[in-house]
């Protein structure tokens, strides 16, 4: 059987039932199958992953895998760790500093522009993960080699994103509270400067940025409130008549109903309610003017 075959065999192979499973450091949860319906939410087990064998612990009683209908091919549980693999789980942890700073050397020596985040072992100890960040795409096949020799083992080195990278580091947001990363978000939403327009945000990029130097992923989160809240009106600066005056409207506050129109002379504070009269009352009279015209 050639590896192609082995792979699809694999794929192939159905489960009784799944387990939700987390890892050390992720907020994500990930499916495994298994036959064994003597695992408990809080067991200790051993998992095959694309990255290899790992240790994570369930969040999940065993659950009927048809009946959940998971629609991808699971990786199994492989067993319920031992005494020895949450020992040899904890040493891997202990020894990442050193992993980190021999590899921090090794891409000195070579003078490569990239920023090491992190470095893991799996479980058997057969390949170390490192992650980095840069700029530009780095030729690390000389440093693939360096670290080979040095540690014995398979070595992957995986670029990842600014918003990955704030993620594992963490750190407090401009609201005081942990990032929303590093705290509970499994994956990242497309956020759009179209989120702040929404919320009629000063489009200030600094303060709309978080520390991976993108949008806040928390625009996203009342951005379907405010396209439903702003229904109906219109850009701010746009032009209305007010008691036969013209007026600009010069701010909107859709969360406390109140809204501002200004000219050279006079401001005018009304609620969002009133504000929706005014601009029907204008589109009425501009329909009037169009119809008289023809």
């Amino acid at each position: 059987m050639n590896i192609n075959e082995l792979n699809n065999s694999e794929e192939n192979v159905k489960y009784k039932y799944c387990v939700s499973v987390k890892f050390n450091g992720s907020k994500k949860a990930y499916n495994f199958g298994t036959d064994d319906e003597t695992f408990r939410y809080g067991d200790k087990v051993v998992v095959e992953t694309v990255r290899g064998l790992e240790l994570g612990e369930l969040i999940s009683d065993v659950r009927d895998a048809e009946t959940h209908q998971i629609g991808v091919a699971l990786k199994p549980v492989l067993r319920k760790a031992t005494a020895e693999d949450v020992r040899q789980h904890e040493e891997n942890i202990g020894e990442e500093p050193s992993l980190l700073k021999r590899c921090q050397e090794c891409i000195n020596q070579l003078a490569l522009e990239m920023y090491l985040i992190s470095a893991e072992y799996t479980l058997d100890r057969t390949k170390v993960i490192f992650s980095y960040v840069a700029d530009e795409r780095v030729d690390f096949r000389e440093l693939l080699k360096l670290l080979a020799a040095e540690f014995k083992c398979r070595i992957e080195l995986r670029q990842i994103g600014p918003r990955d990278k704030a993620k594992i580091i963490g750190g407090l947001g401009s609201c005081g509270m942990e990032t929303c990363c590093s705290r509970f978000l499994d994956d990242f939403d497309i956020v759009s400067i179209n989120m702040a327009k929404n919320q009629l945000l000063a489009l200030n990029t600094s303060k709309l940025s978080g520390q991976c130097g993108k949008l806040m992923c928390c625009l996203k989160y009342e951005d379907e409130a405010y396209k439903k809240l702003r229904v109906g009106l219109p850009k701010l600066n746009a032009l209305v008549i007010y008691n036969n005056e013209k007026f600009r409207i010069t701010s909107m506050n859709l969360l406390n109903n109140s809204a501002r129109i200004s000219n050279k002379e006079n401001a005018v504070d009304l609620t969002i309610d009133e504000l929706k009269v005014i601009l029907a009352s204008n589109r009425k009279e501009k329909e009037k003017r169009t119809s008289n015209e023809d």
